[in-house]
């Protein structure tokens, strides 16, 4: 469909690996110990997407790095229990991997999580460069990390997509100059995304395929 796209940049938790559970049961892990009984599972829903010190601090500023280290220690000890790639994903990125496809990910998790979850569901063989909080000044969705990938992929915006389940992903897309592509499977929902004016929907995995211009092989 898009014969000029030449690079994939993809976000990680919600869009290739299903991290819903995992991220949920950790900030409610985190909350009950400083706020108990204040926050439930709808509550948290806002906070899933940006870096974890700026949700924190959204809640409360002078606790925010304590509830991040909370956070971070429940959520390593429970990660390889709650979290697996979501249906199609570990074909479709093999698929555009054995096409020529240039990929990244771009993340605001820091690298040992990233690292952690590829690992976990093998596909850290698909992915030579991943941009993390650790890698950047300014997340999602400024432009930064998504220039960052771009570089160290020798690509331009122009042949790029990035492609994720949140707001931040979208607008990241737009303010680096790359296409945009959105998940509908994102736990925020479809129409939550499309306010966003992504420019491709995915409604299941393999349909990267035909918007990359990457036959099946």
């Amino acid at each position: 469909m898009n014969k000029q796209i030449t690079t994939l940049l993809f976000d990680l938790d919600g869009t290739l690996l299903d991290t819903n559970e995992l991220i949920v049961t950790s900030y409610l892990h985190t909350f009950e110990q400083f706020f108990p009984g204040r926050f439930k599972r709808e509550d948290v829903m806002p906070f899933l997407g940006p870096p974890l010190i700026d949700a924190f601090k959204s809640v409360d500023r002078d606790k925010a790095e304590e509830m991040v280290k909370i956070y971070r220690k429940f959520n390593m000890e429970k990660h390889d229990l709650l979290v697996q790639e979501f249906e199609g994903v570990y074909e479709t990125i093999r698929t555009l991997h054995e096409n020529g496809m240039k990929m990244a990910i771009v993340s605001t998790k820091i690298r040992k999580t990233v690292v952690k979850g590829l690992k976990l569901t093998n596909l850290d063989e698909f992915f030579d460069v991943i941009i993390t909080l650790d890698d950047v000044e300014k997340a999602k969705p400024d432009p930064e990390p998504l220039l960052k990938a771009l570089d160290a992929l020798e690509a331009e915006p122009r042949e790029a997509i990035m492609i994720g389940d949140n707001y931040h992903d979208i607008l990241g897309g737009k303010n680096a100059g790359t296409y945009t592509c959105g998940v509908a499977w994102s736990l925020k929902g479809k129409d939550y995304l499309e306010q966003y004016k992504p420019d491709f929907m995915l409604e299941k995995m393999p349909d990267l395929l035909e918007i990359a211009g990457v036959g099946v092989r």
